[in-house]
């Protein structure tokens, strides 16, 4: 059983940063990432990191977040810069093994006021 607890969210006023962090069990992971839903939007991956550092992002957070792990301590971290309040969400860290099911944390609120 993969357990994920996210921590660092919270209210943020536009223009602001915020680094939320996760840390995992169950060993070393294919890829790590975080995820976002909206009110009445669907969850939308927004980054994924893999074992060997390489990142990817959506075009909707990219060059403003980044991605970070580190797999000594099995932890995955993204920073939030120049926030939108259209970033407003929970945010979900996930695992994807190299075979099986993604394995997702409870999300954390993110908000972000005008």
């Amino acid at each position: 059983q993969v357990h994920l607890e996210e921590s660092g969210g919270g209210l943020v006023q536009a223009g602001g940063s915020l680094t939320l962090s996760c840390a995992a069990s169950g060993g070393i992971h294919k890829t790590m990432n975080w995820s976002r839903q909206a009110p009445g939007k669907q969850r939308e991956l927004i980054a994924t990191i893999t074992r060997n550092l390489t990142t990817t992002y959506a075009d909707s957070i990219k060059g403003r977040f980044t991605i970070s792990r580190d797999i000594a301590k099995n932890t995955v971290a993204l920073r939030m810069d120049n926030l939108k309040p259209d970033d407003t969400a929970v945010y979900y860290c996930s695992a994807t093994p190299i075979f099986g099911a993604t394995s997702w944390g409870q999300g954390i609120q993110v908000t972000v006021s005008s």
